[in-house]
């Protein structure tokens, strides 16, 4: 027999549940909702998935179920501030100038950064489209209220995902 080399038994993985881990990883879905780009929908589906690959559990069906969710969550948090920012009448030029800026400050200021971005381009181009302070400021409050509006139903429909695969897990 060959000696034991205790460098590799002290670094063997441990075996994990794979209900620890899914949980994690729908915990980690709800809690990424509240922060720009970080995938909250992608997490929680990933956590359903590892746990379904792992135990064969969910059914097929409640599986596609918690798939769905998942990539509604993921829609919502590509196109909430968007289509927000449309809807109360930015043009494409300026809700693709608010994407960059969101995503350039949000390293420097965080979340409150990528609602500045947002907001703020969002005003400065309607307000120069325009020429009228208050088309530019409706229309900046309209794409802030979006991005709120995107970031709660992320949470809310993370959340259902959460409490669905303990309910199915239980």
């Amino acid at each position: 027999m060959l000696p034991v080399d205790p460098t590799i038994v002290a670094f063997a993985p441990l075996p994990v549940d794979p209900a620890v881990v899914a949980f994690a990883l729908l915990v980690a879905g709800v809690v990424a909702s509240f922060v720009p780009l970080v995938p909250g929908g992608v997490l929680s589906t990933l956590g359903v998935g590892y746990y379904w690959a792992a135990t064969g559990e969910p059914g097929t069906l409640a599986l596609l179920g918690f798939v769905a969710l998942g990539g509604l969550t993921v829609a919502v948090d590509l196109v909430g501030g968007a289509v927000s920012a449309r809807i109360g009448g930015a043009s494409t030029r300026t809700t693709a100038v608010a994407a960059v800026a969101a995503v350039a400050l949000l390293p420097v200021l965080g979340p409150f950064g990528a609602i500045l971005g947002v907001v703020g381009s969002v005003f400065a181009l309607e307000y120069r489209r325009h020429g009228d302070v208050r088309e530019g400021a409706r229309t900046a409050a309209l794409a802030a209220v979006g991005m709120l509006a995107s970031t709660a139903m992320q949470a809310v429909l993370t959340l259902s995902m959460l409490v669905g695969f303990a309910f199915v897990w239980l």
